[in-house]
């Protein structure tokens, strides 16, 4: 059975808030359609935040399957 493919912004969202948590700069962003790239600094925004409030390793991992839609 084939999967479905999956959304295109939830994949920017995903992969901005991986790099957020990184500890990567937002000047760092592939995408440049605006709304991809506004979804992708979205995550980046809620990476950095949890990077701040600690969410980093193993208590991240957490919080990351439970982004997962």
């Amino acid at each position: 059975m084939r999967r479905q493919k999956r959304n295109m912004a939830d994949r920017a969202f995903m992969k901005g808030y991986q790099a957020g948590v990184s500890g990567r700069s937002k000047d760092n962003c592939p995408i440049r359609q605006a709304p991809m790239r506004q979804e992708w600094l979205n995550g980046w925004r809620e990476g950095r935040s949890d990077n701040w409030d600690g969410y980093v390793g193993v208590s991240g991992i957490h919080k990351q399957s439970q982004m997962i839609f």
